[in-house]
């Protein structure tokens, strides 16, 4: 459904990401951020369903600055790769690719950041830093708890996990208690229940998540 294009970021420089396209007329844009395994089908997919569902999805390549063409799958040996990675990516850099991609949809109407897992934790960064997203939706960031005192500048919404094992609900009751001006939906359910392709995937919480996710961004 969709194709890979080449955006610049404002230092110059250049990565791919995924472009999927609605049918009609946008009703807005979503910069949709990769977990720690690339740009890879699961991705791609979820980009499509966006599409489907009548907006203009683009997804970076946010390992583009240290490994152009990542697709990694979910054994222990891609983890291990996908970690590799993440550790080299600098999060301004990553976002200043993100602010890129949202800048280059910004005709398609209100611009929502999605992210999940790593994603997840720059959309929180997203939120607090970047004037050019509206609203935001993060999944199981691993990083967002030790942000959380860092002030979203624009709505957003957390999805969270009661089973994650890389977010204890020890955090998730922390960021509740600091931020409860920041909705916060927990899920029977552990890290990466929005993944189809991986052992965690709830259906249930996916769908429902997912359904919350369609209502905020309008």
């Amino acid at each position: 459904m969709g194709e890979m294009i080449e955006l610049t970021a404002a230092d110059g420089h250049k990565f791919a990401a995924y472009r999927a396209a609605p049918a009609a007329a946008p009703k807005g844009g979503i910069v949709l951020l990769q977990e720690i395994f690339g740009v890879n089908s699961h991705i791609r997919e979820v980009c499509d369903g966006y599409a489907r569902d009548g907006y203009l999805v683009i997804a970076p390549a946010l390992f583009h600055r240290v490994e152009p063409g990542v697709q990694l799958g979910y054994e222990q040996a891609d983890i291990k790769e996908g970690l590799d990675y993440r550790a080299k990516v600098a999060e301004d850099d990553a976002l200043k690719d993100i602010d890129a991609t949202a800048k280059s949809i910004r005709d398609a109407g209100s611009i929502t950041v999605i992210g999940y897992c790593w994603g997840g934790s720059l959309t929180y960064l997203a939120a607090c830093r970047l004037a050019s997203v509206d609203k935001a939706v993060s999944y199981y960031g691993g990083q967002v708890a030790q942000h959380i005192n860092e002030d979203p500048k624009v709505p957003i919404i957390l999805h969270l996990g009661d089973a994650d094992h890389s977010i204890p609900m020890s955090d998730v009751e922390m960021m509740q208690a600091r931020r409860p001006d920041i909705p916060m939906y927990v899920y029977a359910a552990g890290h990466g229940f929005n993944c189809d392709q991986r052992g965690s995937f709830d259906a249930a919480a996916a769908k429902l998540a997912r359904d919350r996710t369609l209502d905020f961004i309008g």
